[in-house]
């Protein structure tokens, strides 16, 4: 790569950043985040980047507040420092689920971090799956919005053959499911479910045929995974000879790990936007998957001005 293309990283996810690197041949950019004693983040670039065309890999995943106040801060440090253009690239993009007003009186916080980036100086952003892919229309920015597709299918169709449905755990991931389902050549199913507060599944049904099948749950993310566990059960009670999912997020906060180990599901497939921690590194039904050359390869594109598109074509 030439010398004004720069990647640097944030605490959020280090190990990703570090692949992403080795893909580009590369080596990360140096920069300290450090916190003073009363837990304010301190930002120190330790070189040169005027003029160059500035990359910040930085999910915001949990510690969601802290790892976005990072990313503001390494953003206004390099607007500082005359980076000729700094984008964000976050596999992981926080605050997602709130892309819109469910009742009086909330915030569409999606919309207040799209307005916070921009104005901290962020010229493009990058992400993956995002939740609602509307959120693209919060930014005045250009987004790229890529897609884990390539990896997933990759791996569904070395380990999984012949008898396969996908299925969406809701409505809003109908869409994908059927791309999904038209490049394996599967049948296509839908959770119905009925929420009574966030988090929290008042019930489920399956519209479709599962009935002897290798089910393959299709979501951009999982949290506490209750969801997950009860679209699991929903689909072997509908005669499912066994149930697998693929996820793009591996939030897995809360008991989500103790869920996915009591329950009918026989494996999970997730990425690296999020790293694993704790128990769910140690969980045997648990596969990561890497997202680095992907991301790497659309770092290229977007520097180089080439289609990042055709990545998912």
């Amino acid at each position: 790569m030439n010398n004004d293309l720069a990647i640097f990283s944030g605490n959020s996810n280090p190990v990703l950043a570090r692949k992403i690197c080795d893909y580009l041949g590369m080596e990360l950019g140096g920069a300290k985040v450090k916190r003073f004693s009363d837990g304010e983040i301190q930002i120190e670039i330790n070189e040169n980047v005027r003029l160059k065309d500035v990359f910040i890999i930085q999910s915001t995943c949990s510690p969601v507040n802290d790892n976005l106040v990072e990313l503001l801060l390494m953003i206004d440090a390099f607007k500082r420092a005359s980076a000729r253009r700094i984008t964000a690239v976050m596999p992981y993009y926080g605050y997602a689920r709130q892309d819109r007003k469910v009742a009086p009186r909330v915030p569409i916080s999606a919309k207040l971090v799209a307005d916070v980036l921009t104005v901290a100086g962020a010229d493009r952003v990058i992400t993956m799956d995002l939740h609602a892919g509307q959120i693209q229309g919060f930014f005045n920015i250009p987004v790229d919005n890529l897609y884990a597709t390539p990896v997933l299918l990759k791996y569904i169709k070395e380990h999984f053959k012949g008898g396969l449905a996908v299925v969406s755990p809701d409505a809003g991931g109908v869409e994908r499911a059927r791309a999904f389902a038209k490049r394996l050549d599967a049948d296509l199913a839908l959770i119905d479910k009925r929420r009574d507060a966030p988090n929290q599944v008042k019930s489920m049904s399956v519209i479709g045929n599962v009935s002897d099948k290798t089910v393959i749950i299709l979501d951009d993310m999982a949290d506490t995974a209750g969801t997950l566990i009860r679209a699991a059960d929903a689909i072997m009670e509908k005669g499912a000879k066994e149930v697998h999912a693929c996820i793009s997020h591996p939030v897995l906060s809360g008991p989500a790990v103790g869920r996915i180990m009591e329950s009918a599901l026989k494996s999970i497939v997730v990425t690296d936007t999020i790293p694993l921690r704790g128990e769910a590194c140690a969980c045997s039904k648990i596969t990561v998957l890497s997202i680095s050359e992907l991301v790497g390869e659309a770092i290229i594109r977007s520097h180089t001005g080439s289609s990042v598109t055709s990545l998912f074509v």
